[in-house]
């Protein structure tokens, strides 16, 4: 069992979210990084969307009230034990002592975002059949907000620590070394979306041509961009005629009349009416999730079927390190029918 002693920049419960929930106006929500979060649950033996707590860019710092496990994904964000100046390793579930304390320094690599699993999950009841924390709604997770102080994350399966020592394969897909793929200049292939005919050529070529710096106003929302040179800016976002409102989804990527993109990211509105000149594919939605202000990213066009094939192959390697995990853990081999 963790107590918060001091919260994070935003430390919120989220879960695979309420994609369900868009007919009622409420965002899919859950994690923002999807990949990481399932590595984090299923290094642990929980389902790949228990609930996770999925911190950005600045960790909280956490007192171990009973000895637990934690595992750890996504980005790398300087987590160590402060009593034992140990650090705490991305890609592995660790043994932590009652008495201690967990702290978040400064980032040590690339991507904003890491996920923190404790054994079965995050204890938190569910709405609207999620633990995910919406906080435009204010709902779900602990209180619909952030992490504050004096907050508790207990353990669905509490006094469990068989998972300790668990590693994700080295071989398993995006594997602990390279489980973030935002970088600088990172490339994020899209699909042309359905106004990309409307729009025109040029304002997708556009789109693809030019470097995009994200903004500090991103948030789980969407991914603000801005154009390194020319861009889109002055392009006709503004020239497309009256749109009226559709459905949208995570990875749309909306062209507002200033010509700077927004990709839409997990607690998206469930509806928009900006034009959608492209979208990031699904293989990819883990990295936008890692983007931080400041990183660099450009865009690139493949065909609908290569997308799925590149999806295949994204489960394919989910797949492959989770039996690898069956084959070296020693803990209760129970998860297996959640891991798929």
């Amino acid at each position: 069992m963790l107590e918060v002693l001091t919260p994070g920049l935003l430390d919120t419960v989220q879960d695979a979210g309420r994609p369900d929930a868009a007919d009622m106006g409420v965002p899919a929500g859950g994690a923002c990084d999807p990949w990481s979060m399932a590595v984090a649950n299923l290094m642990h033996g929980n389902a790949p969307g228990a609930p996770v707590v999925e911190v950005t860019l600045q960790g909280p710092v956490l007192a171990v009230r009973e000895t637990c496990t934690l595992g750890l994904a996504g980005a790398d964000l300087g987590a160590i034990v402060r009593e034992e100046h140990r650090p705490l390793a991305i890609g592995l579930v660790h043994q932590l002592w009652a008495g201690t304390t967990v702290a978040f320094g400064a980032p040590a690599g690339q991507g904003c975002r890491a996920y923190l699993s404790l054994a079965g999950g995050i204890d938190v009841p569910l709405v609207l059949g999620s633990a995910s924390t919406c906080l435009v709604g204010a709902f779900g997770g602990i209180d619909g907000r952030p992490l504050r102080s004096g907050d508790v994350l207990r353990p669905a399966r509490q006094e469990d620590v068989s998972a300790a020592g668990t590693a994700w394969p080295a071989d398993g897909g995006l594997g602990p070394g390279s489980l973030v793929e935002a970088k600088a200049g990172a490339h994020i292939r899209v699909v042309p979306g359905p106004h990309a005919e409307r729009l025109g050529a040029p304002a997708l070529e556009a789109l693809t041509g030019a470097e995009w710096r994200v903004e500090s106003e991103s948030n789980r929302m969407g991914v603000r961009l801005s154009p390194t040179s020319e861009g889109l800016r002055g392009q006709p976002g503004r020239n497309t005629g009256e749109l009226l409102s559709f459905g949208v989804v995570s990875g749309a990527i909306q062209l507002p009349p200033d010509g700077r993109p927004i990709v839409l990211m997990a607690d998206h509105q469930t509806v928009g009416g900006y034009p959608v000149p492209a979208c990031v594919i699904t293989a990819d939605h883990h990295a936008i999730g890692q983007l931080a202000p400041g990183d660099s990213v450009r865009f690139v066009v493949v065909s609908i079927q290569q997308a799925q094939l590149l999806y295949r192959e994204h489960r394919a390697s989910m797949r492959a390190a989770i039996a690898e995990l069956a084959r070296t853990s020693t803990w209760d081999e129970a998860w297996r029918d959640a891991g798929g």
